[in-house]
């Protein structure tokens, strides 16, 4: 009856994605554990609960697909820390091309090794390759190269996540002080869901991250050819 109940209304995906949500955030106010990153956990409480009431990720998907209409003022309010930040960016932008520059390569280049030393077969290797720019970009490139699509899909949601989760204490482990390497390090390897992080970290982290997406993404795709021919 329950079961019938959530996938008979048109908003139980939204309602458990922003109790997953809220949970997350309780519990990273609450015990300030890293590994509680809000985003984590309710991803982890969405699939739980799609498995614990035998939901089908379809029946989830269209009655949660009200809060993807968020996403378009979301990424439209980024402009406005990194028109606040002009500055910054007009003082550091040869700093700031050449470190995303730096970003692109070392993730497609770890790409390629990791490759070749567990022996990836080439469709596994264009599938990873675009793993550090945001989803939309990441399909596009998987497809043209001809990747496996939803796996590529998964590689930039595990990407995310981990420089989501990472990323404080990484940039405490490298002494990265300035506010503008970090966002630049940060948006350049872990697209979206790190730039959440950088935000928190400050706003000038936040739009440096939000401007490394952009860039990155450009220049994923540009390089995306180049590196697909090495294997």
């Amino acid at each position: 009856m329950i079961n019938g109940l959530l996938t008979n209304s048109a908003f139980f995906g939204v309602f458990i994605t922003l109790l997953g949500f809220c949970l997350g955030m309780f519990l990273k106010n609450r015990y300030k554990f890293g590994i509680f990153n809000p985003l984590i956990v309710a991803t982890v409480f969405v699939i739980a609960s799609l498995l614990l009431l035998d939901i089908d990720y379809e029946i989830y998907e269209s009655s949660a697909k009200h809060i993807s209409f968020l996403i378009t003022p979301a990424t439209i309010c980024l402009a406005v820390p990194l028109y606040r930040q002009l500055d910054a960016l007009k003082a550091n932008f040869k700093a700031i091309t050449a470190g995303i520059a730096a970003g692109v390569f070392a993730s497609m280049t770890s790409v390629l090794l990791l490759s070749l030393l567990f022996n990836f077969n080439r469709e596994f290797y264009l599938t990873l390759l675009p793993k550090a720019t945001t989803t939309p970009i990441a399909i596009g490139i998987s497809q043209e190269l001809g990747g496996i699509t939803p796996l590529t899909v998964i590689a930039v949601i595990i990407a995310g996540n981990l420089g989501n989760l990472l990323a404080v204490p990484l940039c405490r482990l490298f002494k990265l002080e300035e506010p503008v390497a970090k966002g630049i390090a940060i948006g350049s390897s872990s697209h979206v869901v790190g730039t959440a992080k950088a935000f928190e970290m400050g706003e000038t982290e936040g739009a440096m991250s939000s401007l490394s997406i952009i860039l990155a993404g450009l220049l994923t795709v540009t390089a995306a050819p180049f590196f697909a021919a090495l294997l």
